[in-house]
């Protein structure tokens, strides 16, 4: 699979390609079930828990301060990409627009079709993480997890959760669907937390 799909970092990389990853020369779509198809027209946003209960239409979002970034992409399953470009809102501005409990410790991502994931406040409210919905300068497509996903660039991309529509705030960690079933609880690629060792 490396040279026609993969390639080996440069050495020029070296400081941004997490061991045991590979460089792709495309941008790998995995995905567990069917993809979800949401209309932009119908698509919510809801945030809930330790939160005052809010939910977001499409045009709420569009109407919060609007960014573009460039980040690098690393999934648990070894590949990497370098300099993906996106168009979106910070975590961190989204934030201004909701109430929060200081209590609250961890967020559980829910999504559409079912899928959640867990992260900390900590790594949550990181200023380089954003709610993408545009991917080199195009709509995201469904199966990259449009119309939104979250993305957080510092740990592994499947705490980037596709086809996002809602945030649960709460005290204590609980895991979401792919820590239940054996990935780590955090995922940082550097240390390469892929796997729970419970």
């Amino acid at each position: 699979m490396v040279g026609k799909f993969f390639r080996k970092p440069e050495a020029e990389y070296a400081d941004r390609v997490p061991p045991g990853q590979h460089l792709t020369n495309g941008f790998p779509v995995l995905t567990y079930g069917d993809t979800p198809s949401v209309d932009r027209a119908t698509w919510q946003f809801k945030v809930w828990g330790l939160a005052q209960e809010k939910t977001f239409s499409w045009s709420d979002f569009m109407n919060l301060p609007q960014s573009n970034f460039t980040a690098d992409f690393h999934c648990v399953t070894t590949w990497s990409k370098l300099d993906v470009q996106w168009t979106g809102v910070k975590v961190t501005d989204f934030m201004k627009s909701i109430e929060v409990d200081p209590a609250a410790k961890y967020v559980l991502e829910h999504c559409y079709g079912g899928y959640t994931t867990n992260i900390s406040m900590d790594d949550f409210l990181r200023e380089a993480n954003f709610f993408a919905h545009t991917l080199f300068g195009e709509p995201l497509p469904a199966e990259h997890g449009g119309p939104m996903r979250l993305v957080v660039p510092h740990i592994y991309a499947w705490k980037s959760a596709k086809w996002i529509n809602g945030l649960e705030f709460l005290t204590h960690e609980e895991l979401g669907f792919w820590e239940r079933n054996g990935y780590h609880r955090r995922g940082e690629p550097w240390a390469e937390e892929r796997y729970s060792d419970r």
